[in-house]
């Protein structure tokens, strides 16, 4: 079992930059995709970046060039940079954890979810 714990959300204004970090504890990391999804109320929950065991990063058109993701095996830990902030990007962010990803876009393709954490950016 993997437990998944996102910390760093918060509000701040269009343009500005937040870091989310999600920490594991359980097992190691190193042999999982990790991946960031985010949802808004009544909406699909959708893909933003992942990275896989080699740290080969992956992003959603939509944040490519504004987000990096990363990952520290050591520390068992896997972060977002998020960078010129905009107000759609508001939303409650969740860490993954998977292995085996086929489909990395695909929620069904990840074992382990964190509880999420609230980022709101506002005009």
């Amino acid at each position: 079992q993997v437990q998944l714990r996102e910390s760093g959300g918060g509000l701040t204004q269009a343009g500005g930059s937040l870091r989310l970090s999600c920490t594991a504890s359980g097992r190691s990391i190193s042999n999982y995709r990790m991946s960031w999804f985010r949802q808004v109320p009544g909406e699909e929950r959708e893909f933003v970046a992942a990275i896989s065991r080699d740290t080969v990063p992956t992003y959603a058109d939509s944040v490519k060039g504004r987000f990096t993701i990363s990952r520290e095996d050591t520390k068992n830990m896997v972060s977002l940079q998020m960078s010129s902030l905009k107000p759609e990007d508001t939303a409650v962010y969740y860490c993954a954890a998977g292995r085996g990803v086929m489909e990395i876009t695909a929620q069904s393709e990840y074992d382990y979810w964190g509880q999420g954490t609230q980022v709101t950016i506002s005009a």
